[in-house]
């Protein structure tokens, strides 16, 4: 991935890669919402490239992989996807569509917390309201998995993963385009929390109340 280090969230050469093209036949309010997305500013540890986006979902979509990065660790990882559908969708109540997946490793005791998903999904929702943010029609899952090893793989420690999958519609501005970049460093900020970072401030308030997972163990080798 492409450092974004604490600037634009698009990678050195994005504009020539298959992932980060959008055809100019696009619709004006989806290009401008994925123009938004290439200049927000994030964290610098944040790393975050374009990806292939699905093809099957919406007329059109523009996908982000993105890890929160510490020395050669990943803390956590994730994929955000905007899909656009000009004749409007019902389920979506709006045109546009953010979809998300984050996951990060943590403690097997912290994965064993009967409130963690609750409190996983708040840590969504909260992130969009810190920063101001209607968030439209919102569903998804908090999921936990934990592994345990046998055999020649007996040496190595458990291993506890949480995943949050997530979409939303966010609210249309001027011309019908939303504010996705502050959706996406929404969702930055969603992905540090889960990474185990403290908070930044973030001149919406709120911060105070932000509570992050331990710190999580380093990558497992086999």
């Amino acid at each position: 991935m492409a450092a974004a280090q604490g600037q634009r969230s698009d990678g050195a050469g994005e504009m020539e890669s298959t992932e980060g093209k959008v055809a100019e036949s696009a619709p004006l309010a989806f290009r401008a919402a994925v123009d938004a997305l290439r200049g927000a500013r994030l964290r610098p540890e944040i790393e975050i490239d374009p990806t292939r986006p699905p093809q099957r979902l919406a007329p059109h979509a523009y996908a982000l992989e993105a890890a929160v990065v510490d020395g050669d660790e990943d803390l956590a990882d994730g994929r955000l996807v905007l899909l656009h559908d000009p004749a409007g969708h019902d389920a979506w109540q709006g045109t546009f569509r953010l979809v998300t997946l984050v996951r990060a490793e943590l403690e097997p005791e912290m994965a064993a917390d009967p409130l963690l998903p609750e409190v996983c999904w708040s840590w969504l929702t909260g992130a969009l309201q810190a920063r101001g943010l209607a968030c439209g029609e919102p569903s998804g899952t908090v999921t936990r998995a934990s592994s345990h090893y046998f055999g020649g793989l007996a040496e190595r420690v458990p291993a506890s993963q949480i995943e949050i999958r997530a979409s939303w519609t966010p609210r249309e501005g001027p011309g019908g385009t939303p504010d996705t970049a502050a959706h996406l460093i929404a969702w930055c900020d969603l992905l540090c929390q889960v990474a185990g970072l403290p908070p930044v401030s973030q001149g919406h308030g709120g911060e105070g109340s932000v509570v992050s997972l331990p710190q999580r163990r380093g990558p497992q080798t086999p």
